[in-house]
């Protein structure tokens, strides 16, 4: 690979680093979820720094997680949600690209900057943040929608028309909230209750699978878990469907623009960084996937959509969004344990 631009003087590249100007040349490897990036912002910044951008996606940290595990992935941007990000920091995964030096980092909201995943920002920087709950036909279910029992206990006319998201922290999280136990549970008894309470559920179900805007357009299911903008994204076609904020609580996550430790091409992943926080660039961000982004003055770019959704905008009373922090190995293990078994 070439480096990210041809001028030869130290005062130079300084310059490049923080200000971005379009200097730079050579490729980027961005390694993101699916159906996640716009192609807007991608042409915009291979046009701006004369780089060409290489996407890949995936559905799940998981995969994430265990790719970049194996090395030498030829990666330079992940893009992993908030806990996930802390266990990539703990192992070394990720370089300290230090976004809380670039010029760009007086834009971020500052309420995204002490995070518990990344204290100060040495390592990530917010790519979208938003909510998981599930989002219904409210004309198939006419009744109260804001209640985790349409996943777990599901009425009549919704049973076999349940799509969950093919995701363990989520689906063992939400049921953990439905039965009102701590998250990060070792009790084995409440995870013997757990287990026969996912177990009966599923008879229900349809599917568990990350398709979730398919799966709802295209009229497969009536009810999806999901994620806020995902469920945007589907009433757009699908009018009829109401996002849920359960009053027995539901997830917040941030997932985060992170450079990998043996990134190839180093540079040109902290330009991207860099670009990413121009409030102008985190607006075509959102404007596509639909959720916020953690960027001041992003706001006034945005589509006015955004600004009204229902799905963006959380209602008054609702519960606070609820953040997972990784669990320790031994509950992990419990859990995988469950979603084994779940998964047969």
């Amino acid at each position: 690979m070439t480096t990210y631009h041809k001028q030869t003087t130290a005062i130079l590249a300084a310059a490049v680093a923080l200000a971005g100007p379009a200097w730079a040349e050579g490729e980027l490897n961005i390694y993101n979820w699916g159906n996640y990036t716009n192609p807007e912002l991608i042409e915009k910044f291979e046009e701006e720094f004369d780089v060409e951008v290489n996407l890949d996606g995936y559905d799940s940290n998981e995969i994430l997680l265990a790719k970049v595990r194996e090395g030498n992935t030829g990666y330079d941007i992940v893009v992993p949600s908030d806990s996930t990000a802390q266990i990539m920091i703990e192992q070394g995964l990720l370089a300290e690209v230090k976004p809380n030096e670039m010029e760009n980092f007086s834009n971020m909201d500052p309420q995204w900057i002490d995070v518990y995943w990344d204290e100060g920002r040495n390592y990530t920087v917010p790519w979208q943040w938003g909510t998981t709950s599930f989002t219904v036909d409210t004309e198939v279910f006419d009744g109260d929608i804001d209640t985790l029992a349409l996943m777990f206990e599901p009425p009549e006319e919704l049973q076999g028309r349940i799509n969950m998201l093919s995701d363990m922290p989520e689906v063992i999280n939400a049921a953990l909230r439905y039965r009102g136990y701590e998250r990060c549970n070792s009790n084995t008894d409440e995870l013997r209750d757990i287990t026969e309470l996912l177990t009966a559920a599923k008879e229900h179900w349809r599917t568990m699978d990350y398709a979730t805007i398919e799966k709802l357009t295209s009229g497969d299911v009536d009810l999806s878990q999901t994620w806020n903008g995902a469920a945007l994204r589907a009433r757009d076609q699908r009018p009829t469907l109401e996002y849920a904020y359960p009053v027995e609580g539901f997830t917040g996550w941030m997932d985060n623009a992170a450079v990998l430790a043996d990134a190839p091409n180093m540079e040109n992943a902290k330009l991207f960084m860099n670009f990413i926080m121009e409030p102008e660039n985190a607006a075509l961000i959102s404007d596509f996937a639909k959720y916020a982004n953690g960027i001041s003055g992003s706001e006034e770019f945005m589509d006015d959509q955004l600004k009204n959704a229902p799905e963006i905008v959380m209602p008054a009373g609702a519960p606070t969004p609820d953040f997972v922090k990784p669990c320790p190995q031994e509950v992990t293990d419990m859990y995988n344990r469950i979603w084994t078994r779940l998964k047969q």
